[in-house]
């Protein structure tokens, strides 16, 4: 079990490495690593998106819809909105059963014949901006070393996330020195012409 999780850690951290501007690969490593792990029915990662969350990845065969195109609204009675609100972990036995608690969530497992769903948080600065989320069709909870290795996994894609952003952040500002130096050059040329312009008057 051991060399397997560390196998997944070191898979994610490559992918990584490898994508320093798109952040997909590693949603879907993570996602795929994360279902087979922990013994999910299936995984999800999740993003904030304004008032609501989009899933941006996904592996296992529970109904998923479109990947990047799937929303869902970010509010305290979806396991996922919860996690990402209160920017901790959710971990719920039977969702079908929690109509109080989550009438969303709840109406969603019902629907779509899950029941276990344990929610990660992607946290960013003590908030949280997406979640991995995993699911059961059973009503079994996931282990101890199970929810510790998701939130690994959360922790590697946050990274993702940072690493992209600072990798795009580092390229606009190159582009933007590029043309700076680019607009000083022209201008010192500009400058450089009409200097000479005004020596040839000088002397005639």
């Amino acid at each position: 079990e051991a060399p397997d999780r560390q196998t997944a850690t070191s898979e994610i951290l490559r992918v990584i490495s490898q994508s320093p501007t798109d952040v997909q690969p590693v949603f879907d490593t993570v996602a795929e690593n994360a279902a087979r792990l922990c013994e999910a029915y299936d995984a999800s990662i999740f993003r904030v998106d304004g008032d609501r969350v989009r899933r941006v990845a996904h592996h296992g065969p529970l109904p998923a819809g479109v990947i990047g195109e799937f929303t869902i609204p970010l509010v305290r009675g979806t396991v996922t909105g919860r996690a990402m609100l209160d920017a901790r972990t959710v971990h719920i036995a039977d969702l079908q059963v929690e109509t109080e608690e989550f009438p969303e969530g709840s109406q969603y497992a019902r629907r779509l014949g899950h029941r276990t769903v344990l929610c990660v948080p992607l946290i960013r600065e003590g908030i949280g901006i997406g979640s991995i989320n995993l699911r059961r069709t059973e009503a079994q909870l996931f282990t101890e070393r199970q929810v510790a290795l998701l939130k690994t996994f959360a922790d590697q894609a946050v990274i993702a996330i940072e690493n992209v952003r600072l990798f795009t952040e580092l390229q606009e500002k190159n582009k933007a020195l590029t043309e700076a130096h680019a607009q000083v050059t022209e201008s010192l040329e500009q400058q450089t012409a009409t200097s000479e312009v005004l020596k040839v008057i000088s002397r005639s």
